[in-house]
């Protein structure tokens, strides 16, 4: 069983004075984290935070967050990172099944989290810094973090060192040699893909440029004067990048930008391409460490979320679990070091999850012969209309390639004759007129079979969105119902 040091001890003594981490214009080095991290050890080992603990966190992304984080890792302890956008009401239950022995928030965020200490003022600047670095096994527990909760009550999906240094290295191996890379930090830490930034970058001696929260301004600024090499994004936030820099060329010193949350339109990529901004669509997921396929960066088309990254499968199954062939459609099952260990005592739903290795995603897709995935639905979004499986993301594909459409979301509304039809929200693209129905049907069947067409077509301002950018669902299904 292999295990480790922590990696910001690592980089304080192998390159202490390069940069490890930027807030707010605030920097600090390999050696200054090092000794930060080292604070909040003395601090929680005084509080008797031992091997196994946890400790739930309510924060948008700050310094403190990153510190008790690397901290945690060295006592052999856990974080719960809680979504700061839940109410006091949906946290409570996340509370009672992680049993923390720690809770903090940030100041405005304590009255949700009752019984927690301010995360700002717990670790006092003069608190000299602890040695203490315990070298976590592959498989220590690091965090619990809870998926979305879309139908029932949340899950906690349990995330190894192994998974983390598993997924750095496989995302890595993928995009390429980049010695000190500079990770633009917009994405939450209470979210896997926020955590693989930040780990990913600590693994390669790398500097987190952390944001409080994603705006498109700050990012262009970051881009222009912080030398940024890569950055996660989904497409809305792309778009708001290249909006505010009028689609000028990014800097040379840009190389990559990730791109999650579902298909990309074509005319986006193709903007972000000639602004010299190479995006590569990705599929992952919290119970895989984030990432599981992305494009190449020398083969990137646009066309799919790429192959698996390096030392992880994927592979299609029908419902009877029989591989499927390329070409055939059916759900995605993933498996590799990056896979979760489980639930958070929750053993059925982990056993109904994970079989013989594979990680049972519940989403639906297609390899081609390739071997490159395109995700047709996650699972909770498929549409079944008189028998007829509708997959959202093709219907907004073709949505979102029209030239007055903004972004587009699909889903599914109880129907007495079908059973269920799919009804479109769309968000127009400013200074463009606003086709009508008529005008919308007939540009979805020019690419579309008719039962995939929706329903209704509402115009909104903008689509709601939860903390990651993720359009949020539910909201417009209640919406289409009321």
């Amino acid at each position: 069983m292999t295990s480790w040091t922590c990696p910001i001890r690592e980089g304080a003594l192998r390159h202490p004075d390069a940069e490890a981490l930027t807030f707010a214009g605030r920097s600090w080095s390999y050696r200054a984290l090092d000794a930060e991290v080292g604070r909040w050890v003395a601090v929680l080992s005084a509080r008797g935070l031992g091997k196994g603990e946890r400790v739930a966190l309510l924060a948008v992304n700050h310094p403190m967050s990153v510190g008790l984080f690397w901290a945690l890792g060295r006592l052999g302890a856990v974080l719960a990172p809680l979504n700061a956008r839940l109410t006091r009401a949906e946290l409570a239950p996340l509370v009672e099944d992680i049993a923390p022995r720690l809770m903090l928030a940030q100041g405005p965020l304590l009255d949700r989290l009752p019984g927690a200490e301010p995360l700002e003022t717990f670790v006092p600047s003069s608190t000299p810094p602890a040695a203490t670095c315990l070298p976590p096994a592959e498989d220590a527990p690091r965090v619990v973090l809870f998926t979305s909760g879309t139908t029932g009550r949340p899950k906690g999906a349990v995330l190894t060192e192994g998974n983390f240094r598993a997924s750095a290295r496989a995302s890595a191996a993928n995009l390429g040699e980049h010695s000190q890379p500079r990770w633009l930090g917009t994405l939450p830490l209470f979210h896997v893909g926020g955590l693989a930034m930040l780990t990913r970058t600590a693994y390669e001696g790398g500097c987190l440029l952390l944001h409080e929260r994603f705006d498109a301004d700050a990012v262009n600024r970051a881009l222009e004067a912080e030398g940024v090499s890569h950055a996660s994004l989904v497409a809305t936030t792309l778009e708001r990048v290249l909006d505010a820099r009028r689609d000028a060329p990014v800097p040379p010193s840009f190389r990559l930008a990730l791109i999650g949350g579902g298909p990309v339109p074509a005319l986006l990529l193709e903007r972000a391409r000639s602004a010299g901004l190479r995006a590569l669509q990705t599929y992952g997921l919290t119970e895989a460490c984030s990432q599981v396929t992305t494009e190449r960066p020398t083969e990137a088309d646009g066309r799919t979320a790429g192959p698996p990254l390096p030392g992880l499968e994927v592979r299609i199954v029908d419902e009877a679990g029989t591989v499927r062939a390329p070409g055939e459609e059916g759900d995605i099952e993933v498996r590799g070091p990056t896979v979760m260990a489980g639930y958070w005592q929750r053993p059925e739903a982990t056993r109904e999850v994970l079989r013989d290795g594979w990680l049972r995603t519940r989403d639906v897709g297609v390899l081609d012969a390739r071997g490159r995935l395109t995700v047709l639905s996650r699972r909770t979004d498929l549409i079944v209309r008189g028998g007829e499986n509708i997959y959202p993301a093709e219907v907004e594909a073709v949505l979102a390639n029209h030239p007055a459409v903004q972004e587009a979301a699909v889903v599914g509304v109880p129907d007495a004759r079908w059973g269920e039809v799919p009804v479109a929200f769309i968000a127009p693209r400013a200074g463009q007129p606003r086709p009508g129905p008529e005008a919308l049907e007939a540009w979805c069947r020019q690419s579309l079979a008719g039962f995939k067409t929706p329903a209704r077509f509402t115009w909104v301002a903008a689509l709601p969105r939860n903390a990651m950018g993720k359009v949020e669902r539910t909201v417009l299904r209640q919406r289409s119902i009321n």
